[in-house]
């Protein structure tokens, strides 16, 4: 029992000495500024256990930051390409003669032209030693009366067309070099062509045009989809870029530029619609390089007076979107008949040939075809590229020559302006006035007596069916 008391006591005074030493050890650590810990837990908060409010203020600011960084990235680039870019990048205002009939209220039939301005966009892609060459949208400077160009210093020079594709729903404008001031020469360059088939789905990219007429503006978004086929009233076009870049009018002609600064595409607006939001097409710089660089070459020619003009000497219908679909033909301008007494040396055209091109320049109706015509003089001589059935009733592409000829009765036209008829009459044509004038099965006109009843779209589709098939191979 005393032995068991002795080892008590030893333990109570083991204990007392061992609490003394770790008191005044705590105590000294304390007056030097230093924390007692175990060893364990003094590694576990310094390497495995850190505090998980800690962790998460440091992770989210981390995350934040990176964002921060990233938008602040993002934002530099576009505003570095839009900057880059803004020089080259122009305003196309274009002066548009508009047919306006209709009845006065004493019920007489009345007809008054008068001009209205509308607005595009047009991107620098050339230099000449004579011309600066701008691309644009065919549909941005047809049937213009007069065109000016505003640079990015907000000077304006008039402009002339140089060549169209309206086919491709491309044109190229010039403007003289001499009419355009030093200072503005200086403040514009011409834009890098980038290669289209490198861009890829997510892609960022930059549109800048003239939207809505008010100047340059610049929306930014990405390559949505490649290769789209969109419907118009006027066909199908192919091969197109979807951006989500907002592409309003005004926007047509004007640049869809990669994260480089590089042109991929010339953006068109009217096939945009009011009911969709993030749907905007752009014609790729790959589709366009060609037809661009031929229509440069073209000479850059004026409105030829009428009585001087030169004709094809043929007689021709349009192949609209309609018929091209019915009858599985291209879309073109359909020779049908020779005009009789003409000058033109035409031989190489062949009826029931589709005129698509004059001069390496795409047509798609009569109106293309003689606006292209009223630039040239009899005498001349232009390449007619034509779609022409073999043997087995396929269409193939076919280049002739023809020597212009000037007919009076083509001037005159008597048979409404569908073609240069020379006063034959036109198997389309009603005697009521419902041919248009621009050789369209699909047009109608009110009659001047508006007595007549006008033919539908199936009654002048049927004609045409009728015809087509009287003299199908």
């Amino acid at each position: 029992m005393k032995r068991v008391v002795k080892l008590a006591a030893g333990a109570v005074l083991f204990g007392t000495v061992a609490g003394a030493s770790m008191v005044g050890v705590n105590l000294a650590a304390n007056q030097m500024g230093l924390h007692a810990a175990s060893a364990y837990e003094t590694q576990a908060d310094t390497a495995f256990q850190p505090s998980t409010e800690n962790a998460m203020s440091s992770a989210a600011e981390t995350t934040a930051a990176q964002q921060s960084s990233r938008t602040d990235t993002e934002l530099s680039s576009v505003r570095t390409v839009a900057k880059d870019a803004m020089p080259s990048v122009v305003a196309i205002t274009n002066m548009v003669k508009y047919q306006q009939n209709g009845f006065s209220i004493f019920g007489n039939y009345q007809s008054q032209e008068t001009e209205v301005p509308a607005s595009g966009s047009g991107v620098i892609i050339g230099k000449t030693d004579t011309e600066l060459l701008v691309v644009t949208n065919n549909h941005v400077v047809a049937d213009s009366s007069s065109l000016s160009v505003t640079f990015v210093d907000g000077k304006s020079v008039d402009a002339a067309i140089k060549g169209t594709d309206a086919s491709a729903d491309l044109a190229v404008v010039a403007v003289k070099l001499s009419d355009i001031e030093s200072a503005t020469l200086d403040a514009i360059k011409v834009i890098t062509i980038g290669d289209s088939d490198r861009i890829e789905v997510g892609d960022q990219v930059v549109a800048i045009g003239n939207a809505l007429g008010y100047g340059q503006s610049v929306t930014t978004g990405i390559i949505s989809a490649k290769d789209r086929d969109v419907e118009t009233s006027d066909g199908t076009e192919s091969g197109l870029l979807q951006t989500d870049a907002a592409i309003n009018p005004g926007n047509s002609g004007g640049a869809l530029l990669n994260m480089n600064g590089e042109l991929i595409g010339i953006n068109v607006a009217k096939y945009a619609s009011t009911e969709v939001e993030g749907m905007g097409y752009s014609i790729p710089s790959s589709k366009a390089k060609e037809i661009i660089s031929n229509l440069s070459s073209l000479t850059t020619r004026d409105q030829v007076p009428e009585n001087e003009r030169g004709y094809l000497g043929v007689q021709v219908k349009n192949i609209d979107k309609a018929t091209s679909q019915s009858f599985d033909m291209p879309q073109g301008v359909f020779i049908y008949k020779f005009t009789e007494g003409s000058s033109a040396q035409n031989s190489g055209l062949q009826e029931k040939d589709i005129i698509t091109k004059l001069d390496g320049q795409g047509v798609t109706d009569y109106n293309s075809l003689q606006s292209l015509l009223s630039k040239y003089r009899a005498g001349e001589t232009v390449k007619v590229t034509v779609q022409r059935q073999d043997g087995s009733g396929k269409y193939v592409e076919t280049e002739v020559t023809v020597t212009l000829g000037s007919s009076e009765s083509s001037n005159t036209n008597a048979s409404g302006g569908n073609g240069q008829t020379g006063g034959s009459q036109n198997p389309f044509e009603r005697n009521d006035g419902g041919q248009g004038s621009d050789g369209s099965s699909g047009e109608q006109q009110t009659p001047n007596d508006g007595s007549s009843r006008l033919p539908s779209q199936d009654e002048i589709l049927e004609e045409f069916r009728k015809f087509f098939n009287q003299y199908q191979r």
